[in-house]
């Protein structure tokens, strides 16, 4: 069992990595919505001034969105509902936050965002598998 566990290809261990892959899918699409994007909705005057310091037209634009990417983008994450589009504007907003919002401040500061970030690509790349709302929609 452990041998086939640590050797086999993804389609001899699909029942698995799809429960892995489906975990991984709405345990940080719903950390991302609940504990990041509900608190910048509506933006508060810190994160629009955050978003001017960047340079962004519009900021309060700006802010709005990044928030809405965070909060809806993890919610449809974490259902697997538009997952490539929505990973494809959560991991924008997170290459925003790492690079650009936090592009000073030490790795540890920026950890979590590089860890959205990284996540976001993987569902960019494969989409949300076997055990989404956009694989019943397909």
């Amino acid at each position: 069992m452990i041998k086939k566990l640590m050797f086999k290809t993804t389609q001899e261990n699909s029942l698995f990595n799809e429960a892995t892959i489906t975990a991984l899918r709405v345990v940080a699409g719903l950390l991302l919505a609940v504990l990041h994007g509900s608190g910048k909705v509506p933006p508060s005057a810190d994160l629009i001034a955050g978003v001017t310091g960047l340079g962004f037209p519009a900021p309060s634009l700006f802010a709005w969105l990044a928030g809405l990417a965070e909060l809806v983008g993890g919610v449809f994450l974490a259902v697997g509902f538009l997952t490539r589009p929505s990973a494809f504007v959560i991991a924008f907003t997170m290459l925003v936050a790492v690079f650009g919002a936090h592009a000073a401040d030490p790795v540890n500061v920026k950890e979590l965002g590089l860890i959205y970030l990284v996540i976001s690509l993987v569902f960019l790349a494969r989409g949300a598998g076997r055990w989404s709302i956009d694989r019943f929609i397909k």
